[in-house]
């Protein structure tokens, strides 16, 4: 039988639609997008990662603070001049010096002037993987200058010659640099303002720094470091030494007097007085030379003795050739037969510092000269000698020139400078005797000429037209000594234990006076005595 009812088709669900292009476009953006992402973090991830890596200071044992030096060790590490440099090419070498100045290019080097007194060299610190890090650098390029460090490096030679640097044929190629004392404070003046010459500055077409005087002086600590004052106290040095050596290599011995004393040995008007204690001697008298004790000596068989101490001088003189306080050289010998014993050894004196100075010191006076220029400093050698003139001759000398001087009148700095030119121009010498002054304007211990009583045995030694040494045969008999001191206004009676060695018997003699600081100013022409004073004392100073 037939199906009542015939099948019905059944209904099938609608298969969906794909995505559209537009819909694809967007997820492949999205996945692009994802993609790029992944990769910047990826990216970003070793970037930071080297950053990292850069941040790691590889070289920090070989910078930074030392510890302050107690003492606690002594490691056996030779250390090494930079004077000595130039013959050490290839060497490494352990250098403790000033950081004079510094110069940075980029982060990645800096330029070290290294300072040792008067000789500089020029340090190179550059980046490199193994010992010298940016971090090194930039820490290098920080110090202050002045700053003192120890620098460990490779001495090389430089293929020019290095500006700026006393030892300009080599450099050295830091590998390690560490501070020994820093810098409390600001500098009150750079030391390459403090070290250039005058003449560039007023030639200098911009405007650099002058260092006055005063505020050198203020200063002086800083002021000392410069080269130029490092190779200026040298021959201060290197005189003394001269004087010493040769007074001893002729039969001279160093005495030490004291400097408190019972009397002025001048005049009282240029003598400083102090509270003593109480009783016989409430005062004393600082000593305006060791003029007593020197003639003590010899009364005491001493024969030649010399002295170099300090001598006090109660002046109120604001020269520039004036301390209160210098230190003088000062010698007495015994004569045979005539004062002029003396006063040739007191020539061949100097004429042996003179060349001392020439023959060993070459260095430290063209340091000096690159910032005090100056003529070479003259001198007569040979068999016409040392040129010497009388006083009236000197006088007549400035007569002759129009210069308004009576023929005993003493001289007074602008004279004596200008018959220095006059000296210069006729006899080629810087250096020139005056002897035989008018006994009116010399001490009371100096003997008067036999011939002429105006006249005495005395003499000055000048350098560059100035006094430098005042000398003369000395009064050994008791009787004149009293008499010629009464004349001069000094009680014989308040220097009784002086004129009482004379008493005893003395040998005739004589000697002289030198002022320290006048012989080095005017041998460098220094133009002014208190550049050649470790410490200066005048009227207006006593610090510090």
């Amino acid at each position: 039988m037939a199906d009542a009812n015939p099948a019905t088709p059944v209904d099938t669900p609608e298969q969906p639609a794909g995505p559209s292009k537009s819909e694809l476009k967007k997820r492949a953006k999205a996945a692009e997008k994802e993609k790029k992402a992944a990769e910047r973090a990826a990216k970003q991830a070793e970037l930071a990662q080297q950053q990292a890596a850069a941040e790691v200071d590889y070289a920090t044992e070989f910078y930074g603070l030392l510890p302050l030096n107690q003492s606690q060790s002594r490691p056996c590490r030779e250390r090494s001049q930079i004077s000595t440099l130039s013959a050490r090419d290839g060497e490494t070498v352990l250098i403790r010096a000033r950081l004079h100045t510094s110069r940075a290019q980029g982060n990645k080097l800096v330029f070290l002037n290294l300072r040792q007194r008067t000789h500089s060299v020029q340090a190179v610190l550059v980046v490199n993987p193994e010992k010298i890090s940016k971090q090194m650098v930039k820490w290098a390029a920080g110090l202050a200058d002045e700053s003192i460090v120890l620098v460990e490096g490779v001495v090389q030679k430089s293929p020019i010659p290095i500006q700026g640097a006393s030892v300009s044929d080599v450099e050295l190629h830091v590998q390690q640099l560490h501070l020994v004392s820093g810098i409390d404070g600001r500098l009150p003046f750079s030391l390459e303002d403090a070290s250039r010459p005058d003449e560039l500055i007023e030639q200098s077409e911009t405007q650099l720094n002058r260092v006055l005087l005063d505020t050198r002086l203020n200063n002086r600590v800083i002021d000392l470091r410069t080269q130029t004052n490092q190779a200026v106290f040298k021959l201060q040095a290197a005189i003394g030494d001269l004087f010493r050596e040769y007074l001893s290599s002729n039969g001279f011995i160093e005495i030490h007097s004291p400097k408190l004393q019972g009397a002025a040995t001048e005049s009282g008007a240029s003598v400083f007085k102090v509270g003593y204690f109480k009783g016989m001697f409430s005062n004393a008298y600082l000593a305006q030379s060791p003029q007593l004790a020197k003639q003590m000596a010899i009364a005491a068989d001493f024969e030649r003795v010399y002295e170099i101490g300090p001598v006090f001088r109660a002046e109120d003189s604001n020269t520039h050739r004036h301390l209160t306080e210098f230190i003088g050289l000062d010698l007495e010998m015994t004569i045979e037969e005539h004062y002029h014993e003396v006063m040739e050894l007191l020539d061949g004196l100097f004429l042996s510092i003179f060349r001392g100075l020439k023959e060993k010191y070459q260095h430290e006076i063209e340091t000096v000269g690159r910032q005090f220029a100056a003529d070479e400093f003259k001198w007569r050698e040979g068999p016409e000698g040392t040129l010497k003139l009388t006083h009236r001759e000197a006088v007549q000398i400035l007569i002759d020139d129009g210069v308004e001087i009576a023929p005993t009148e003493d001289m007074n700095t602008e004279n004596e400078k200008r018959l220095g030119r006059l000296v210069k121009a006729k006899y080629d010498t810087d250096y020139f005797i005056i002897d035989k002054f008018p006994m009116e304007i010399r001490p009371f211990y100096t003997m008067p000429d036999p011939e002429d009583p105006t006249v005495s045995n005395s003499y000055d030694f000048f350098m560059r037209g100035e006094e430098i040494l005042s000398g003369a045969q000395r009064i050994h008999e008791p009787t004149l000594l009293s008499e010629k001191m009464r004349a001069k206004g000094v009680d014989p009676d308040s220097m009784k234990g002086y004129v009482d060695a004379f008493r005893l018997g003395c040998a005739p003699h004589g000697g002289g006076g030198i002022g320290l600081e006048r012989v080095v100013m005017l041998f460098l022409k220094l133009n002014n005595i208190r550049r050649a004073s470790l410490f200066p004392r005048d009227p207006k100073r006593l610090e510090p």
